[in-house]
């Protein structure tokens, strides 16, 4: 791989550990976790979000025509979802584990906890579960997804792609025939050598 793209890829992965991290600690400022994992929120906090909560009418009432038309769509994908979620995990593992490949850990995509929040209402809740599992499906999928692309085909495209997932600076490039199965064995090995 050229020096420059080496670079640039360690600098990515550098600058959006630094940027998780930051968010993180931004948003730590207003609770604490526990030992056990739970988050508390300071009473005077918990109290602010009890009174900004709005009620389950009100919201009903001020809700966008648009917005209630769309509910059916955005939920008729629930099953289509579920059955790629566990056709997914199915995948992942029969076959991961005939490659040697370490599973990818599906509670660190799929994190679901707003709906733990005082200050929404029953419905932003419902809604917010979906959001959470839906996003954090397609990351899970986007992973378990790298990983089998750079297991069995780390080629770049020969096209300019829009977005890319992490593995993807490390394929070989396109047209590139003379380093292929060289290189496509180490990228093997470096994925099974868990």
């Amino acid at each position: 791989m050229d020096k420059r793209i080496e670079q640039l890829v360690e600098r990515i992965k550098e600058l959006d550990e630094e940027l998780r991290t930051l968010l993180f600690e931004q948003q730590n400022r207003i609770f604490k976790a526990t030992e056990s994992g739970r988050i508390e929120f300071e009473k005077a906090v918990k109290d602010t979000h009890r009174h900004l909560k709005v009620g389950l009418f009100r919201w009903l009432r001020e809700s966008q025509l648009r917005n209630v038309l769309s509910a059916p769509f955005i939920y008729g994908f629930i099953v289509p979802v579920i059955i790629f979620d566990l056709g997914v995990s199915i995948y992942q593992a029969i076959c991961f584990r005939l490659y040697g490949i370490e599973r990818v850990v599906r509670s660190d995509y799929i994190v679901m906890d707003r709906n733990r929040l005082a200050y929404l209402n029953i419905i932003e809740k419902v809604n917010c579960i979906y959001c959470e599992y839906v996003n954090g499906l397609i990351a899970y999928a986007r992973e378990i997804g790298s990983r089998t692309e750079q297991y069995w085909c780390p080629i770049k495209h020969a096209h300019k792609m829009i977005d890319c997932h992490q593995r993807y600076a490390e394929f070989l490039d396109y047209g590139d025939a003379e380093n292929y199965q060289k290189r496509a064995d180490m990228l093997r090995r470096e994925l099974t050598k868990n």
